[in-house]
């Protein structure tokens, strides 16, 4: 008789906060498909990027938020929750790492700010499998059916195939009902980014203090990246690697002699 193959383990993180629409509709979608357990920022963490916890301490509370799931709150970022995570709380490395589903794009130039794309990518760094989810909605009470639906098959897709461990996906999901998402595709990020002002103004003493605006301007025009496809109705999945080592330039240095 075959023995009977165990549930893989499946840590939950985002950077909206434990309490968020988004981490509960991540759990949903995939409860089915293995154990979860959730390690999540007992407040908003948005732009936070690969920040870490250094100079103060970090707490940790359980929480009573998803039925019979384990679920974690804690007072660090979200790197930190994968770090607690693996460290104190599941005391071995998850089979799989999902973060999100964010409220928001995080394609294009996002990835780098991201702090849902930075506890996925912390989990590949320490060699887990792991994949950041978001939706192009930033209202709270966004409508996840669609996404949840991907998630659940993007998900059911991965574990059903030998990840290499550093494997870590990108997926942004277009606000649309599920009928009108076109499907899934492939994507590189593309060259797009916020171009950036600081509005001055008073607070009520008179002191100046600044506000970061902005305008989002897109210079890819190729139509292999996840703006295009996010634009198109499409799912967009980019493959992302944290080596962010430029082998083009560094052959050309190598051949230039330029330092010697």
């Amino acid at each position: 008789m075959a023995a009977k193959k165990e549930k893989p383990i499946i840590l939950i993180t985002n950077d909206d906060d434990i309490t968020s629409k988004g981490i509960r509709s991540l759990v949903e979608a995939v409860s089915d498909l293995g154990t979860v357990v959730v390690v999540a920022p007992d407040s908003p963490q948005s732009g936070m990027g690969h920040a870490i916890t250094i100079g103060s301490p970090l707490r940790m509370n359980k929480m009573d938020l998803f039925g019979n799931i384990e679920a974690w709150q804690t007072s660090g970022t979200p790197v930190d929750c994968v770090k607690l995570a693996v460290d104190k709380i599941l005391h071995r490395k998850p089979d799989l790492c999902l973060s999100g589903i964010n409220h928001g794009a995080n394609h294009s130039i996002n990835v780098i700010y991201s702090g849902t794309m930075s506890a996925a990518m912390e989990a590949s760094i320490e060699g887990i499998p792991s994949i950041g989810f978001s939706l192009l909605d930033y209202d709270y009470d966004a409508d996840f059916t669609a996404a949840k639906q991907t998630v659940h098959k993007i998900v059911t897709a991965v574990l059903n195939k030998k990840m290499e461990k550093h494997f870590l996906l990108n997926v942004n999901i277009p606000a649309l009902p599920p009928e009108k998402i076109k499907g899934i595709k492939i994507c590189k990020q593309a060259y797009a980014k916020y171009e950036e002002d600081f509005a001055e103004r008073l607070d009520p003493h008179g002191k100046k203090y600044y506000w970061l605006t902005g305008e989002f301007k897109n210079f890819d025009k190729a139509r292999d990246t996840d703006v295009w496809a996010l634009e198109h109705g499409f799912v967009s999945v980019v493959p992302v690697q944290f080596d962010l080592t430029n082998y083009t330039l560094k052959k050309q240095l190598e051949k230039s002699n330029l330092f010697k």
